[in-house]
C-alpha cells in the first residue's frame, strides 16, 4: 500500500485526488506543517526539501508533487496519454505550466493577500495581477474543452486544487466562466471529494 505524507494544501491534494481517481490503495499520513512536522528527521529522510507531499511505494520514496503525479500515471497507465505522443506533450506542457506558474505565483498571492494583507501593497498587486493573468490563460484554454488536455489527466489533478483556494487569492470564479464550469464539474466527482478530504477532512469543497 502506498503511504502518502501530506497536509490540507493544494499540493497535497493533488496527489490524494490522483490516488482516489486511479483507485490505488493508500494510507494518508498527516504532516502538520503548522507544527513543524515537515522538519522532523523521519520525514526529511523521504522528502529532503522538507515539503509535502511525499510518497513511499514499496522501496521507492518520491517527493515533489509533479514527479509523484507522473510516477502514479506511469505506474497505472491512467490519466495520461500515450508516452511520447502529441497528446502526451500537450498534457505535459500544461502540467509544467501549473508547476511553474499556477502554483508558485498563486501561492505568493496567498502569502500576501490572505496571510499578510495590508503589509506590502506592491507585492499584493504584483501577485494578484499575475494570478488574474494565469486565470485568463486557463479560461482561454478551457474554452470548448471539458478538461485541460483532451481527456481528464494529471494536469487537471495538479491545477484544480489551487483553483479551490480562489477565496485565498481573491478571485471571483464567475469572472472566468470556463474555469468555473471545469472547477464545478470536477468538484462534483466523488474521487475529488474524497481526495480533497485527505489527510484531514476540514469541510466541504469551496464553491463559487
Amino acid at each position: 500500500m502506498i503511504k502518502l505524507y501530506s497536509w490540507t494544501t493544494p499540493n497535497g491534494r493533488k496527489v490524494s485526488i490522483a490516488l482516489e481517481e486511479m483507485g490505488l490503495p493508500y494510507e494518508a499520513i498527516a504532516i502538520d506543517i503548522t507544527k513543524g512536522d515537515q522538519l522532523k528527521a523521519d520525514f526529511l529522510a523521504i522528502s529532503p526539501n522538507n515539503k509535502i507531499p511525499a510518497i513511499v511505494d514499496g522501496d521507492r520514496a518520491l517527493f515533489e508533487s509533479g514527479a509523484i503525479l507522473l510516477y502514479l500515471a506511469e505506474k497505472t497507465g491512467k490519466f495520461t496519454p500515450e508516452k511520447g505522443s502529441d497528446a502526451y506533450w500537450d498534457m505535459m506542457q500544461w502540467l509544467m505550466w501549473q508547476m511553474g506558474g499556477f502554483g508558485p505565483m498563486v501561492g505568493q498571492a496567498h502569502h500576501f493577500l490572505h496571510y499578510n494583507p495590508g503589509k506590502l501593497p506592491y507585492a499584493e498587486k504584483r501577485y494578484h495581477d499575475e494570478t488574474l493573468r494565469l486565470y485568463r490563460v486557463l479560461d482561454q484554454r478551457l474554452a470548448g474543452r471539458a478538461c485541460i488536455a483532451d481527456d481528464l489527466s494529471i494536469a487537471d489533478f495538479a491545477t484544480w486544487p489551487w483553483a479551490s483556494r480562489f477565496d485565498y487569492h481573491k478571485v471571483d470564479l464567475n469572472a472566468f466562466p470556463n474555469v468555473r464550469r471545469w472547477y464545478c464539474d470536477l468538484a462534483a466527482r466523488p474521487a475529488f471529494q474524497r481526495g480533497y478530504a485527505q489527510p484531514l477532512d476540514v469541510g466541504p469543497i469551496p464553491m463559487p
